[in-house]
């Protein structure tokens, strides 16, 4: 006794145990905590570059990358809420957000290429494919410094909207990447009508990648699928020099990982001084 509070009884149809009640509050808790940052302007995006593998010193692009601040203020990073607000509102306004910064960014440093992450489910959002048009309106080179990443997950959740639109965009310049590739269940089928650009290997291939056999097998077998469709192929979360040895010396394009830096919220075109702060 006392493990639980003493009125389950009053807790609402659909929490009839502790783990689904405990989730439930704390989904509730984290959708509130996002949307009060979006309301309060404390969104932001930090960047992490993106190296050639063969050439590392210089970052081929940058990805910007969501984050929100707390109200104790703590820069909080999309991992720890994009899950709960996907299908949400905030969901789509965080989009929104992340594209008009963007977008904002590459206005103001005109060599800088950026990558955004977005969810499918935000092509059909009015003021996000709004944002997108004027952006693209607005600056003649913006098509063509422009990734535009989406999930696995995320694109197969409407895969012929999905089509339709990276052919339309691609028309006007824009890249496209499929994020956090090997993480979900994306259909072969699907993988040859999409024409992405760009295919990130998922993190959990990549750890430990220069003593993993398994993980050698798989990131080579992703690594030719890539090979096979035309795609630029990027090791995601890359944090030692072993790691980024090995998949240099088995041909990955591109690497991006702490062990090339962290992203951050003050980015080297914007810093005078060359410091960083890691969010």
């Amino acid at each position: 006794m006392g493990k639980y509070p003493s009125n389950w009884a009053d807790i609402p149809a659909g929490h009839d145990n502790p783990l689904n009640f405990a989730v439930t509050s704390r989904d509730r808790s984290v959708i509130e905590m996002v949307t009060d940052a979006v309301q309060n302007d404390r969104a932001m995006l930090a960047y992490q570059a993106i190296v050639p593998s063969g050439a590392p010193g210089k970052p081929a692009f940058y990805e910007g990358l969501i984050r929100v601040m707390d109200s104790t203020g703590r820069i909080i990073p999309a991992c720890d809420f994009i899950a709960e607000i996907e299908t949400t509102e905030t969901g789509r306004i965080i989009d929104c957000i992340a594209l008009e910064q963007g977008l904002r960014a590459m206005h103001d440093y005109p060599d800088l290429r950026l990558a955004i992450n977005m969810s499918a489910r935000s092509i059909g959002y009015p003021r996000w494919i709004r944002t997108l048009r004027n952006g693209l309106r607005a600056d003649p080179t913006a098509g063509e410094r422009l990734i535009l990443e989406i999930t696995e997950s995320s694109a197969i959740v409407v895969p012929e909207l999905v089509i339709a639109f990276m052919t339309e965009m691609q028309s006007e310049g824009v890249s496209f990447a499929l994020d956090d590739f090997g993480s979900g269940y994306t259909s072969f089928r699907y993988l040859k009508q999409f024409y992405f650009d760009i295919l990130k290997i998922d993190g959990q291939f990549i750890h430990g990648v220069a003593r993993d056999t398994d993980n050698q097998v798989l990131t080579g077998a992703l690594m030719s699928i890539a090979e096979h469709f035309d795609m630029v192929c990027i090791a995601e979360s890359v944090e030692t020099a072993e790691d980024a040895a090995f998949l240099q010396s088995i041909g990955m394009d591109c690497l991006q990982g702490y062990f090339f830096g962290a992203p951050t919220v003050h980015p080297p075109w914007e810093s005078d001084t060359g410091e960083t702060a890691t969010a």
